[in-house]
């Protein structure tokens, strides 16, 4: 059977959605998926990123991480976003990604694909479930299927969010439950996709 191509395209400030992003890369590579990890473009100002130590050193940090591109949208099968949540939102940065998507969309080159989302936010109540069905608002426009990690592994009892991985920043750094949660979300989302891939083959 062939592989599934899963990209994860996320945005990060200081370092904790990007270390969600991983774990979501080893779930998926742990599945069997070709994985591919891009972040997008950072557009905030310069002065509001040096006004903050651990931005600037997150943004040299991860200077490595090639950043996302409509290829690849358009290879994936499946795409886990992620994204700090600002006001109950994905942040700016990750929607002027996909505001740029309209074309693929309009070819049609999004849809029948598995999406699902991953979230952090400064506080327990910070907007992590609006967050990430405010990403979902996207997917359905793209004709996405969407895949929840929801109740369906022992971690999700633990992490607490059935529409997709998230974690409290003001805890610390993203901790073993959080990462399993990633984890597991990613394998969800492959085995999904190889399902969908599968039966276009059988047709």
């Amino acid at each position: 059977m062939e592989p599934v191509n899963l990209s994860v395209i996320y945005y990060s400030a200081t370092g904790t959605v990007h270390a969600l992003a991983r774990a979501v890369a080893e779930g998926a590579e742990k599945a069997g998926a070709r994985v591919r990890v891009r972040k997008v473009a950072e557009t905030a100002p310069a002065e509001a990123i040096g006004a903050r130590p651990e931005w600037a050193r997150h943004l040299r940090d991860s200077g490595d991480v090639a950043e996302a591109g409509h290829d690849d949208l358009s290879w994936a099968d499946a795409v886990l976003f992620g994204t700090p949540t600002r006001f109950g939102s994905p942040a700016s940065q990750l929607r002027a990604f996909i505001d740029t998507t309209g074309p693929l969309w309009f070819a049609g080159r999004l849809a029948d694909k598995v999406y699902s989302g991953f979230t952090a936010s400064n506080t327990a109540h910070g907007g992590q479930e609006s967050t990430l069905l405010a990403l979902a608002n996207t997917f359905y426009h793209w004709g996405g299927v969407i895949v929840p990690p929801g109740y369906t592994d022992p971690v999700q009892f633990k992490s607490g969010n059935p529409y997709g991985t998230s974690h409290v920043v003001g805890d610390g750094v993203p901790d073993e439950v959080a990462l399993q949660a990633a984890r597991y979300q990613a394998r969800r989302a492959v085995d999904v996709a190889a399902l969908l891939k599968a039966g276009r083959r059988t047709r």
